[in-house]
């Protein structure tokens, strides 16, 4: 029976043993391969592509909206920055609105109580700028609302002056109240909020002179000075 031969161009090719192993073993990827696959971007490049500088093979999606990523984290850090300062500034504010609230401004219509004392010695002149006499029928306020009230360096210009105030105070000896309408010509330092201190005739009006320090209810009368 006649052999046929097979042509070599159609006849699929057979692997040795030889070149199987050469697969596997002696030709396995060399070190140098490897550290080049893993290094085929340069410090360079990556610089180049920080400065938003397209590189071959990076996807423009890396850019950040054409910013460079340091640009981008600048950007955000200086919004933060921003948004934190608004809220501070809208907190102090708030803060300052609702203390202003509290305090016995004349925009403040409550009734208020506080220690009632007298000037000693006599006022003479008060940071409203006239001379006033212990007969008269003044007070000092607080330098806490005195403060808050103010609009201008020179305190003759207080909106506070002239402003008139009736206190009022229950007298035992009497059973019964006792009130006086006083107008604000000075600055009491040693006030605390509500407190106010008046001339000795109002004091005296109000309770012994002997006492020097009693408990009383004010509000404002909302009535200006007139010289």
């Amino acid at each position: 029976m006649a052999t046929h031969e097979i042509p070599a161009w159609e006849a699929p090719p057979v692997a040795a043993k030889s070149s199987i192993f050469r697969n596997h073993f002696l030709y396995a990827p060399s070190f140098d391969k490897v550290k080049s696959f893993f290094s085929r971007k340069s410090a360079s490049d990556i610089q180049t592509l920080d400065k938003g500088v397209p590189v071959e093979g990076v996807p423009s999606s890396r850019k950040y909206c054409g910013l460079s990523r340091r640009t981008c984290i600048i950007l955000l850090l200086v919004s933060i920055a921003l948004v934190a300062l608004i809220i501070g500034l809208a907190v102090g504010l708030t803060r300052k609105s609702s203390k202003a609230q509290d305090l016995p401004l004349p925009s403040n219509t409550g009734i208020f109580t506080g220690d009632l004392t007298y000037y000693s010695p006599g006022p003479g002149y008060g940071a409203c700028g006239y001379e006033n006499t212990s007969s008269d029928s003044i007070c000092a306020v607080s330098h806490i609302i005195w403060d808050a009230a103010s609009t201008s360096a020179n305190p003759n210009n207080n909106p506070l002056c002239g402003k008139k105030i009736r206190i009022t105070r229950y007298d035992q000896s009497v059973g019964g109240n006792r009130s006086v309408d006083v107008e604000v010509v000075d600055r009491c330092v040693g006030c605390k909020a509500n407190d106010l201190d008046l001339s000795l005739k109002m004091f005296t009006s109000l309770a012994d002179e002997s006492l020097g320090r009693v408990l009383g209810s004010w509000a404002w009368l909302n009535q200006t000075h007139t010289p």
